[in-house]
């Protein structure tokens, strides 16, 4: 599968943004996705999470309440993210994952198999 994230760009404090992930197969039907985030000099962070079958989602602690994760369809999901902070600027990946995974592993980026190249998302004070 190949997943092409898109929606990334530079805006204010307070706003906010809607990012998507579009796959080429119908991931989102059968596959646990999420979104993790890397800040320059960081290492790539879990965000949110989405399982198939029950649509149980997960988030970071810095992220819930003002980010929601959801999907469309089969083919793609999307990442909306309100009041939006400095902190939150990063390159966003999406990913998914055919297995059946634990609360604890949907945030291990080493359990996802498949990866976009990332959008941009800047957040200026």
């Amino acid at each position: 599968a190949q997943l092409a994230e898109s929606g990334g760009r530079l805006v204010q404090a307070g706003g906010s943004l809607r990012l998507s992930c579009t796959a080429s197969e119908r991931i989102f039907r059968t596959y646990n996705t999420a979104w993790f985030r890397q800040r320059p000099g960081k290492e790539r962070e879990f965000v949110a999470a989405l399982s198939f079958g029950a649509g149980t989602t997960y988030y970071a602690d810095s992220v819930r309440g003002r980010f929601t994760i959801s999907k469309a369809g089969d083919n793609a999901g999307y990442l909306q993210m309100n009041s939006l902070k400095p902190e939150d600027t990063a390159r966003y990946y999406c990913a998914a994952t055919p297995d059946h995974l634990t609360v604890n592993q949907r945030m291990e980026t080493e359990r996802y198999d498949y990866w976009g190249q990332g959008t941009q998302v800047t957040v200026s004070s």
